[in-house]
């Protein structure tokens, strides 16, 4: 499937991970210690888009683990869900690992590779997640994962109404959506910005631009990004052709929508755009989710504007081979 296709595949990928989720048998378990999940790239993603939906329903923490150790604090009284497509992402391996060490329980999200067969041998849960796509298109199967062993650990509530009423969304969604952002974004270098349930968002809109377009692109946090980088407009312009996106939801606390508007007004002052996008849907699983299929059709039509591959990762692939040479 091209990665077009496998982002119109997402109202139906709803379905078929929760399914997937509930078939690999994880014990229900309360954990104080909460949930950590551990990834790279398009699989760390989930943790950090499911924690967004889930917002202040969540009763633990859930945090996201980018990198080769688990916090200093991890122990028996937290589950870790170690995320990788592939299943051979080092940094992911090493917390499965670790994970281990410490006592906590442990899932694994992935594919195969090692990591499914390391968790097989240990008689670890494995939720497996269709081959054949990239990785960063598989972000529906990591974020229901996650939502899933949240409220299997008690961080959390399930939300199985909440992805099914998603699935509903999430199929009015068309490529034609995207079009009138990409006709104002193509050739500039976008800055999107979040807020509360939408900061995830903005990180993964990033990311799908980076990768998909090929794109020189950014994200932002407000209202940190008042303290500082606001004043970068003034002559951030001049040096590059920034554009402003700015993405809403009704959630945001009500002073940020008064940043929002304030920030955009600091972008159009210096001549660059200034898009604002609003979330879609009545839950907040369906905003996150409704936002992140907007960002993923428009990074797809940015790439076919330019006429670039969006399943292409040429820089990924010569980066992980100079790995493995070397220590």
């Amino acid at each position: 499937m091209t990665m077009l296709e496998d982002v119109l595949a997402q109202p139906h990928q709803l379905g078929d991970a929760l399914w997937r989720a509930q078939a690999a048998g994880i014990a229900k378990q309360d954990r104080p210690g909460g949930l950590a999940v551990c990834g790279m790239g398009g699989s760390a993603i989930g943790g950090d888009l499911a924690a967004a939906a889930l917002g202040d329903r969540a009763t633990r923490p859930i945090t996201t683990v980018r990198g080769y150790a688990l916090e200093s604090w991890r122990g028996p009284d937290s589950l870790v869900l170690c995320a990788s497509y592939s299943g051979d992402t080092e940094e992911t391996l090493a917390c499965f690992e670790a994970a281990g060490v410490v006592g906590a329980g442990r899932v694994a999200l992935t594919t195969g590779g090692q990591l499914a067969e390391a968790a097989r041998a240990e008689g670890v849960p494995v939720i497996g997640v269709p081959a054949g796509m990239q990785p960063r298109a598989a972000v529906i199967y990591m974020i229901v994962g996650v939502l899933e062993c949240a409220a299997l650990c008690g961080a959390a509530p399930g939300l199985h109404a909440e992805i099914d009423t998603a699935a509903e969304l999430l199929g009015t969604i068309s490529p034609a959506d995207a079009e009138p952002l990409a006709d104002v974004l193509h050739g500039t270098v976008p800055i999107v910005h979040g807020a509360g349930p939408t900061s995830a968002v903005a990180r993964r809109w990033k990311t799908q631009l980076n990768e998909n377009a090929k794109a020189a692109a950014f994200c932002s946090e407000l209202p940190e990004a008042n303290h500082n980088e606001i004043c970068f407009w003034e002559r951030g312009r001049a040096a590059a052709p920034f554009a402003g996106v700015f993405l809403e939801d009704p959630d945001q606390h009500p002073r940020i929508r008064r940043r929002i508007d304030l920030t955009a007004a600091e972008a159009e002052r210096a001549g660059a755009p200034a898009l604002r996008v609003p979330a879609r849907g009545e839950s907040r699983l369906e905003r996150v989710l409704s936002l992140v299929m907007l960002g993923d059709l428009l990074s797809v039509r940015l790439a076919q504007l330019d006429g670039v591959d969006p399943d292409d990762i040429g820089a990924l692939v010569r980066l992980k081979d100079a790995l493995d040479d070397k220590p």
